[in-house]
C-alpha cells in the first residue's frame, strides 16, 4: 500500500483565474473604455478648443526696479547679468565709497562693462540729483519745501 499524504488542516482557496471567455470580456470592456476616453479627449480638444496649448501661451512681463543705494546683494542678483559675486562687489563698493551719486557711477564697480550697465539700467530706480533731495548740501530744496508749507 502506498503511503498516504498527511492530512492538511489548511482550507483550500478557490483559484482566482478567469475562464477564457471572461478574460475576453474584460479585455473588450477595458479597450472600449480607453477608446471612449480617447474619443472624448479628441472631441473636447479639437472641435471645442478646450485644450490649453501651453507652448503658445503669452509670456508675462514682470516690471520691477531696484534702488541701487538701498538694495542688498540678494536683491541685486535679480538684475539681468548680475550674479552673486557681482552683486557682492556692488555692495562692497557702496560700503567703501558711500551711496551712488548717479547711475553712471555704477560703471566704476569691477565687472560692470558697458553692455552689463545698459542691460541693468532699466531695472534701477533713478537717483535724484542732489538739488532735489531734502536736506541736501545746497539748501535749495529745504527752503522750497519750507515756503510751501
Amino acid at each position: 500500500m502506498p503511503p498516504l499524504p498527511p492530512p492538511s488542516d489548511a482550507p483550500r482557496w478557490p483559484q482566482l483565474t478567469l475562464r477564457r471567455v471572461d478574460q475576453v470580456v474584460v479585455v473588450a470592456v477595458v479597450s472600449l473604455s480607453l477608446l471612449v476616453l480617447a474619443g472624448h479627449w479628441w472631441w473636447e480638444g479639437r472641435f471645442r478648443g478646450k485644450v490649453i496649448d501651453i507652448e503658445h501661451a503669452e509670456p508675462t512681463q514682470v516690471a520691477f526696479q531696484v534702488d541701487i543705494n538701498a538694495a542688498n546683494w540678494p536683491e541685486l542678483t535679480l538684475l539681468p547679468e548680475v550674479g552673486e559675486q557681482l552683486a557682492k562687489r556692488i555692495v562692497e563698493w557702496r560700503a567703501e565709497h558711500g551711496p551712488f551719486a548717479d547711475l553712471d557711477q555704477l560703471r566704476r564697480v569691477r565687472g560692470i562693462c558697458p553692455k552689463t550697465f545698459e542691460r541693468v539700467k532699466p531695472y534701477l530706480t533713478p537717483i535724484p540729483s542732489s538739488g532735489n533731495v531734502v536736506g541736501s548740501s545746497r539748501g535749495e530744496s529745504t527752503t522750497a519745501l519750507e515756503s510751501e508749507s
